[in-house]
């Protein structure tokens, strides 16, 4: 399945930006800067998303014992951490002529930056702990503490007074984004989100084929 998600990701992507970027209008207040949400708000929520699934796989590797699920929080996590990083600095590009600096204490940038922090501390200390498995445990636990960050993200523009607007796409009674700028937006969260299983299917088999490389299921198969 990975070369169709490759070529699927490249063809959205592909689109996305050239409607991101040629066909979406500017807006009236923020003039062609707008064109950066389109980076910006996908990698944002895809910072979410992975970590949210790290999270479930998490919950089942340690109630089931399922080694994939470990396999897939490790090989997850640096592509996380990628877009949570990507995330902050367009936010930073994005504020400097918004809001006339490039970084404020803002309670999603913070709860941003703590997430940023929760994919390297995982990194961090699984590579800190010889034993696969005692790391894998280790690691789980420590995504399952640090999920509650995640609904702070989310709604820190409704809890606190924040310079970030409140959401405007995924809300009850509809989206408030016109067309043309909501399409190419949900354009580029799908590339995002095959870019991310194409990534993560290509670390896993290159982590099994290593891990496994001995193993006689392995053999037999002719890998």
């Amino acid at each position: 399945m990975l070369p169709w998600f490759a070529w699927l990701c490249a063809l959205t992507l592909a689109a996305g930006l050239y409607l991101g970027l040629f066909v979406a209008p500017p807006d009236y207040q923020q003039g062609e800067t707008v064109r950066i949400m389109f980076i910006h708000v996908p990698a944002a929520w895809m910072s979410m998303f992975i970590y949210a699934t790290m999270a479930g796989a998490a919950a089942v590797g340690l109630v089931w014992k399922i080694k994939l699920t470990d396999t897939f929080i490790a090989c997850a996590a640096p592509i996380g951490a990628s877009f949570t990083l990507l995330a902050l600095v367009t936010g930073s590009i994005w504020g400097k002529p918004m809001w006339g600096t490039w970084w404020v204490w803002d309670a999603r940038l913070t709860s941003e930056l703590i997430l940023l922090f929760l994919y390297l501390g995982f990194m961090s200390l699984q590579s800190a702990i010889d034993d696969p498995r005692r790391a894998a445990r280790a690691g789980a636990v420590l995504v399952l503490v640090g999920v509650i960050n995640l609904p702070v993200i989310h709604y820190s523009v409704e809890w606190w007074n924040t310079l970030h607007q409140p959401a405007s796409v995924a809300r009850i009674d509809g989206p408030r984004i016109h067309s043309s700028i909501l399409i190419p937006l949900l354009v580029m969260m799908g590339a995002f989100k095959l870019f991310f299983i194409s990534v993560v299917l290509l670390r896993m088999r290159s982590d099994i084929l290593e891990n496994e490389a001995d193993s006689r299921w392995l053999k037999e198969q002719g890998a």
